[in-house]
């Protein structure tokens, strides 16, 4: 185990249960940027993935990347990760926060549809 990962560890394991579970949720947002777009071709138009009645913060955020893979990630990171911060550190509530995603996707979706027209 390298010392970052020892590290990373104790601070874990002096967290409380829900403040656990907000540093795996962004662990895992912060895996998602990572992670490489696929070879196949973009859609053209948003998938139809339907919102679940309850959602975490982090799973929104993959739910909308997979409605709207044609929507550039560099574009919305700035303003995805200031929203994902203020639900981890200010605890604004999850469904506002999606609220928000929601919006925000949507509108780099219809900013370039117009870029493509």
């Amino acid at each position: 185990m390298t010392p970052d990962e020892r590290a990373l560890l104790k601070v874990y394991r002096s967290l409380s249960e829900s403040r656990r579970g907000s540093l795996l949720d962004y662990a895992e947002f912060l895996a998602g940027r990572d992670a490489d777009p696929d070879d196949h071709p973009l859609p053209v138009q948003p998938l139809d993935i339907p919102r679940p009645e309850s959602e975490s913060v982090v799973k929104a955020i993959k739910r909308l990347r997979e409605t709207y893979p044609m929507v550039d990630r560099t574009r919305i990171l700035h303003e995805t990760s200031a929203l994902m911060t203020q639900h981890l550190m200010q605890k604004r509530p999850a469904p506002e926060v999606i609220d928000e995603l929601e919006v925000l996707f949507l509108r780099h979706y219809q900013a370039g549809k117009t870029e493509r027209e």
